[in-house]
């Protein structure tokens, strides 16, 4: 079945790049179609859209593709579709544009008359049971219907400051549950942040099903961490008191995902940080389990690549601007 992703643009590539990462954690098999500004259209199996609803942070809608046409065309190629196979009870017909400009208010309504006289069916602009979902991309339009709309209403929700424990600083869970998804874990997995803070990546990971470890070096910040994944119901979790240069665990973890302390600032080269760095990763490799992975953020001038040696390789590397003084980066790290 052909799938079209609706992505977020807040950032050129991370949405397409979680999404990639989930259907590959999850094992679903899938080809490419066409990977654009906004948007993913793939090939893969009829359930791959209940996962990704779960998943992922960086996307709006998950529909599936019914026909493609030119915008001046769009009314003839509606025409050619077998509408019964699709529209079940009620139906709408909503525009999508991400890039484009059309009459869309008409066009619905001539779409609406062409499904309406080919299936009977009945509309319902309010609460329709099928939404007809025609994408405008430049000069062309890729008719779908929607299979999901991803709510936001888990990540507006969840912000640090509506947590019970509260710190400033604290990231927030869309791009955490992003950081997740792209260090490729499944619910059998154990996943380490060993900077915890108040457990923001913990949260978004224990609520997929994770096993989740945290580990901080600050009192406040173990007891902030249990209350607030107490307070999302995340039962299978372990927080302890350490300090993550001398942390040592016992079987080792799939995934370590975390946001370390900046801890100075650049007007200083990042001396002191850069050694945190360096000796967080010594521990990170020993507490990794074989092809483990790190999802890792640091501020720009946090020469990484320059502290990994040959045990690491940067697989994935994404920047985000955060402010005018710090670009925050992303980084995918494998174990060699």
């Amino acid at each position: 079945m052909e799938i079209m992703v609706i992505l977020s643009q807040e950032h050129p590539e991370l949405p397409s790049a979680e999404l990639k990462s989930v259907l590959r954690s999850e094992g679903i098999e899938f080809s490419l179609v066409e990977d654009g500004r906004g948007y993913v259209l793939l090939d893969a199996p009829t359930s791959a859209w209940k996962i990704l609803k779960g998943r992922l942070a960086y996307a709006h809608e998950i529909c599936r593709v019914a026909g493609y046409s030119t915008t001046g065309e769009i009314q003839g190629t509606a025409e050619k579709i077998d509408w019964k196979s699709h529209i079940k009870g009620s139906f709408a017909v909503r525009i999508k544009k991400l890039r484009g400009e059309v009459d869309a208010r008409e066009l619905e309504r001539d779409l609406g008359a062409i499904i309406k006289n080919k299936t009977g069916a009945r509309v319902d602009l309010e609460n329709p049971w099928t939404l007809v979902r025609p994408v405008l991309i430049d000069d062309r339009f890729i008719l779908t219907l929607r299979l999901a709309e991803i709510s936001k209403d888990h990540f507006n929700k969840a912000r640090p400051h509506r947590r019970p424990f509260f710190y400033p600083g604290s990231m927030s869970p869309k791009l955490a549950r992003c950081m997740v998804n792209l260090a490729g874990v499944r619910s059998s997995d154990r996943l380490l942040d060993p900077f915890c803070g108040t457990g923001g990546i913990l949260i978004e990971a224990g609520l997929m099903g994770v096993r989740v470890m945290g580990a901080d070096i600050d009192w406040r910040m173990v007891e902030g961490t249990r209350k607030n994944l107490q307070h999302y119901g995340i039962t299978d979790f372990e927080v302890i008191r350490s300090d993550a240069r001398d942390l040592r665990l016992e079987g080792g973890v799939d995934a370590i995902v975390t946001d370390p302390p900046y801890g100075i600032s650049a007007s200083t080269a990042g001396e002191r940080s850069e050694k945190l760095y360096r000796e967080f990763l010594n521990s990170a490799y020993s507490n990794l389990k074989e092809d483990g992975v790190i999802c890792m953020a640091a501020p720009h001038y946090i020469d990484l690549e320059g502290l990994i040696d040959d045990r690491f390789t940067v697989r994935e590397k994404y920047s985000m601007r955060m402010h005018r003084s710090l670009t925050r980066i992303i980084r995918v790290i494998e174990t060699v």
